[in-house]
Parts: structure tokens; C-alpha cells; sequence
């Protein structure tokens, strides 16, 4: 199933505010035109505070529902508070809770927001408020329901909240492809990091990605991966700075999509990063995970296999 709220993109921001809420509204129809469109589904799981403690500091968690933050944290954060978005967040991470049942049980669930890899244990930053994978990593754990979760992080940015809250995790691998001159300047330490430079092309970023996945598989046998599949390692990203065309993309979600499918292995997708001020556009980049998807795994919207 694909997951997708209302409230993903129902959230006012400032004029020109840099974060592309509508994305998500308009992946949203775009894939209501497609295939995927008998896959899509509103997540009926909203977030608890013991959910998101799982992950976070309490006063931190509480501070941020009542709306209690300092102006600094607010920042830091990168959006203004509202109870819109405790509505937003909660959603969203909720539905990564629920994606991930269905991934367990379908083989593949994708959330159509998620990703928030620069939250840390007790603060916001970079737009990222609660660390949605992580906390799905735990519940899975403290569940029952997998011994060893592969968090694959492949948006641009490296996913340094990610790395701080599962340091001290052994039964979650922490693994980061991004561009080693970018936004965080101060990188966290992940358990497998592939730091590319500025300018990497798809050749040498999907060679970087099979040896990635093939090290994590082989050393760990993943139970499921939760994949951050960002959309800013696409060359004309503003915040990106890697050489990745449209078709990279795309062969990097089917190359990861293939992999978890080759080795049984369910998957969950976030949508991850995406910055191009061109909003169409962005969404152009994002819709390549869900044109992999059909490729992979045909049978789920009742197509032909490639070749037949």
C-alpha cells in the first residue's frame, strides 16, 4: 500500500518559505493517474507519545506537542509551530508505523511523506522534527516483529539525526550514501558511511549503492529495509550538488527495489528530500520510485512483466 493524509501538504508556511510542502498533494494526484492509484490509502495510525519516545527525550516529545518550544529550537527546526503541524507530524509517522506492517506482510509499503533523518533524540533540525524511520526501526525491534532492520538512508543529505539516535542499536544498521560537501557541515558518524563527492555521476553513484547494498545484506541478513528514498541527489536539485540524472533515479529506486525483492527482504519507502523550487518538477524526480515499483513488482497493479 501507499500511504498518503490530506494533512501531509495542508500545513501554511510563510511566503517563499523553502520547504516544497505541496509535493506531496501533487505526488499524491499524479499517482491517482497511474497504476498505483488502486494502492493508494489514507493511514489510519496516529503516533502516541510512547511511539515517539521510543526514539526521542520525553520533555523534548511534550515540548513539542504543547508547544512549548524555545524560539531557538523553533529555528533550528525550520518551521513555525502550529497544532497543524503536531497534527502533520504525528500523521506522518503513524503511517510509517503502519507502512511497515504491510511491508512485513505484502513484501513492499511506501509512505508518501517521511524521511525526517536530521531529528535527533531531543531536537528538530533541518525540517525534521521526529525521526520517523528510526522509530519504526524500534517498534519493529521492540515488537518482535524483526531481529535486524537495515535503515538505507539515499537522500543527499547524510542522515546524521538517524546515526545519533541508533548509535548504541545493534539491531538497527545504520547505512548513508550522500554528498560528503553538503548540509549537515558536522557529520554523525553512521554504522556504513558512502560520502560521494560533489558532482558524482550515475555511474559511480550506483556502483557505490550495489556494493552498499550487497556489504549490509551479506553481513547483517536484514529482516526489512526501511529506504529513505530521496529525491536530491538529482543533478538540477538546489540543494543536492551530485551529477544524477532523471534516468539515475530511477535506476537507483529499481536497483534497491530489485535487491530487496532478489533477496526476499520486505521493504518500506520514505519519500525523502526534494528541494527543486520548481514543484512539478520535484515531482517528477519523486514519481521514479513508484515507476521502479511497477517494474519490480508488476503483479501488484495487475501488469504484464517487462518482456512478456
Amino acid at each position: 500500500m501507499l500511504f498518503y493524509h490530506p494533512s501531509y501538504s495542508d500545513l501554511c508556511l510563510p511566503p517563499k518559505h523553502r520547504f516544497p510542502i505541496e509535493k506531496y498533494r501533487l505526488l499524491y494526484q499524479r499517482l491517482a493517474q497511474t497504476p498505483c492509484a488502486s494502492r493508494l490509502t489514507e493511514p489510519s495510525v496516529v503516533a502516541s507519545t510512547e511511539d515517539l519516545t521510543l526514539c526521542h527525550d520525553p520533555d523534548y516529545v511534550a515540548a513539542f506537542v504543547d508547544g512549548t518550544l524555545s524560539g531557538s529550537a523553533i529555528k533550528r527546526m525550520g518551521f513555525p509551530w502550529s497544532e497543524q503541524l503536531v497534527k502533520r507530524t504525528l500523521r506522518s509517522v503513524g503511517a510509517a508505523l503502519e507502512a511497515c506492517q504491510l511491508a512485513l506482510e505484502h513484501g513492499f509499503a511506501a509512505n508518501l511523506s517521511g524521511g525526517y533523518h536530521h531529528a535527533f533524540s531531543d531536537a528538530a533540525a533541518g525540517f525534521c522534527i521526529f525521526n520517523d524511520l528510526a522509530i519504526a526501526a524500534r517498534h519493529l525491534i521492540r515488537t518482535g516483529q524483526a531481529d535486524t532492520v537495515l535503515l538505507l538512508d539515499c537522500d543527499v543529505h547524510q542522515g546524521d539525526g538517524s546515526a545519533e539516535i541508533l548509535a548504541k542499536d545493534p539491531q538497527v544498521v545504520t547505512c548513508s550514501l550522500h554528498c560528503e560537501q553538503n548540509f549537515p557541515k558536522l557529520k554523525r558518524r553512521s554504522d556504513y558511511d558512502f560520502a560521494l563527492p560533489v558532482g558524482c555521476s550515475d555511474e559511480t553513484y550506483l556502483a557505490t549503492l550495489n556494493e552498499a547494498l550487497g556489504l549490509c545484506t551479506r553481513l547483517h541478513q536484514p529482516d526489512i529495509i526501511l529506504y529513505n528514498a530521496g529525491a536530491d541527489i538529482y543533478h538540477h536539485d538546489e540543494l543536492g550538488h551530485l551529477a544524477i540524472s532523471l534516468e539515475g533515479v530511477q535506476a537507483r529506486d529499481r536497483q534497491v527495489l530489485h535487491h530487496a525483492r532478489q533477496h526476499h527482504i520486505p521493504l518500506m519507502a520514505a519519500l525523502g528530500g526534494g528541494y527543486q523550487r520548481n514543484v512539478n518538477r520535484l515531482v517528477d524526480v519523486h514519481l521514479q520510485l513508484f515507476v521502479a515499483l511497477q517494474q519490480v513488482w508488476p503483479e501488484h497493479f495487475n501488469l504484464p512483466r517487462p518482456g512478456k
